[in-house]
């Protein structure tokens, strides 16, 4: 059965390493997160680097997710003293769950503060798409999905948590996503 892959990506204010309280604020809320994530109904896992080194994201282990990229309309650092950004990539059993997860509870909450961490983009901040069942997507198939939904809008093999498509390729509508009226309060780039 396909699994549905979804990729996050924001630029932040500040370099990963900066020692403010808003980037230790950021830290900690994404530690809550990915706790809440893992016990969500239908998360599968995410992507880990080996290592422990915060910010060091680029020549990390990335294991199966492949080495680690990022959009073309990226343009800070690439080390761990000046990166800044944040990318998530995590496989999901559908778009109802993931969408759960990511517009109620702690995330919900986060997201309520992402301006004070994130800049504000024209881009597209995540995408989706389904993945055969035994595959783990990559952080290079990841870009290439948010950089084409961000081109195109969303199609079959790249789509939003606002626009799904069904693991055949059709519309999945109001049915393909979470709670009841939860469509009507997106949050970020409804592409």
């Amino acid at each position: 059965m396909p699994r549905l892959a979804l990729y996050t990506f924001a630029v932040l204010k500040s370099p990963l390493s900066d020692p403010g309280e808003l980037t230790a604020e950021f830290y900690e809320v994404g530690d809550t997160v990915y706790q809440a994530f893992s016990e969500h109904p239908g998360y599968l896992g995410h992507a880990a680097p080996s290592g422990d080194e915060r910010g060091l994201l680029f020549g990390a282990d990335w294991g199966p997710w492949g080495e680690f990229t990022v959009p073309a309309w990226y343009g800070k650092g690439r080390t761990a003293q000046t990166t800044a950004l944040a990318a998530t990539l995590s496989l999901w059993t559908g778009v109802p769950h993931a969408f759960d997860a990511a517009y109620t509870g702690i995330h919900r909450t986060a997201l309520n503060r992402r301006y004070d961490w994130f800049e504000r983009s024209g881009y597209a901040n995540h995408a989706c798409w389904w993945v055969p069942d035994g595959v783990t997507p990559t952080w290079q198939d990841a870009v290439s999905k948010l950089e084409h939904l961000h081109a195109h809008g969303p199609a079959p093999h790249a789509f939003s948590l606002h626009r799904p498509f069904t693991p055949e390729g059709t519309p999945a509508g109001d049915k393909g996503v979470g709670p009841e009226g939860a469509r009507r309060h997106p949050v970020g780039d409804d592409r």
